[in-house]
């Protein structure tokens, strides 16, 4: 039976503690928000408990497959295992589903390759992607994650969503941002609604301009499709022909997703 804190349910409203599951997923949230592996030793100072109450836990993770020790250094990290649990929630596996082929039709015609993205926790995460059949070509890795201000991807994500869920977002920024950065964020967003496509040099890779479009489903952005579009010497298809390709694929996606709701 699960603990009962009666002294501290007005805390923020909560009355059950589960010490075990606690731990467990402090040390998820860590790993989830370190670039390199973290030791035991690290873990048990950064949370603040004693070797005997987290090793354990981190053994149970590891052989649950959640969390591994990397080769050359006695640290642990992240598996996809809690990555590839969420891909298989229904609404996420139709949405995959139906936006592979389109993507495939995309990449092909465009010459260029494209991925899916979805948000998480104030991020923007691929969950699909389709090489270009193209022998030069640049494509994003699944389970690639960015802020969603720092992407077309996350900018097209935050478009389309009602001004409840777009502040809900932001409080999950890390780092947060300004007051000024903030509003030059909404400012664009909006202007991205309104064009619905999002056209614009990347910040992290020269020569690359990600074109991302909304998938819909209930009034919102589901999903966000986007090419990054590498140029070339000479390419077949210009920049504002794709993202016209890019807006259409995003609708037939669209469209799909509304089917399947309406036959469940």
């Amino acid at each position: 039976m699960a603990d009962v804190d009666e002294g501290n349910e007005a805390e923020g409203g909560r009355r059950y503690r589960a010490p075990a599951l606690e731990k467990g997923l402090d040390i998820l949230e860590l790993l989830a928000a370190e670039s390199s592996p973290v030791t035991l030793t690290g873990i048990v100072n950064r949370l603040g408990r004693s070797h005997g109450e987290l090793f354990r836990m981190v053994q149970v993770l590891e052989f649950r497959g959640y969390i591994e020790q990397d080769p050359g250094s006695d640290g642990y990290r992240l598996t996809d295992r809690l990555f590839s649990l969420g891909m298989q929630q229904p609404r996420t596996r139709n949405l995959i589903e139906a936006s592979l082929p389109v993507m495939r039709q995309l990449a092909l015609a465009v010459g260029q390759s494209c991925h899916l993205a979805l948000h998480t926790l104030g991020e923007m995460v691929v969950v699909a992607r389709m090489e270009s059949s193209e022998q030069l070509g640049f494509s994003v890795r699944v389970g690639y994650r960015r802020p969603l201000h720092q992407t077309a991807s996350g900018a097209v994500l935050y478009a389309f969503q009602p001004e409840d869920v777009r502040r809900r977002w932001e409080q999950l920024f890390d780092p947060p941002l300004d007051e000024a950065e903030l509003a030059e964020f909404r400012a664009h967003a909006d202007a991205v609604r309104e064009r619905h496509v999002e056209l614009t040099p990347s910040k992290f890779v020269a020569s690359v301009t990600d074109i991302s479009a909304p998938v819909m489903r209930g009034g919102m952005a589901a999903a966000a499709l986007t090419v990054p579009y590498l140029k070339k010497l000479q390419p077949a298809i210009s920049r504002r022909e794709t993202a016209e390709m890019v807006r259409e694929a995003a609708d037939q996606i669209s469209a799909q997703l509304v089917e399947g709701d309406s036959r469940i």
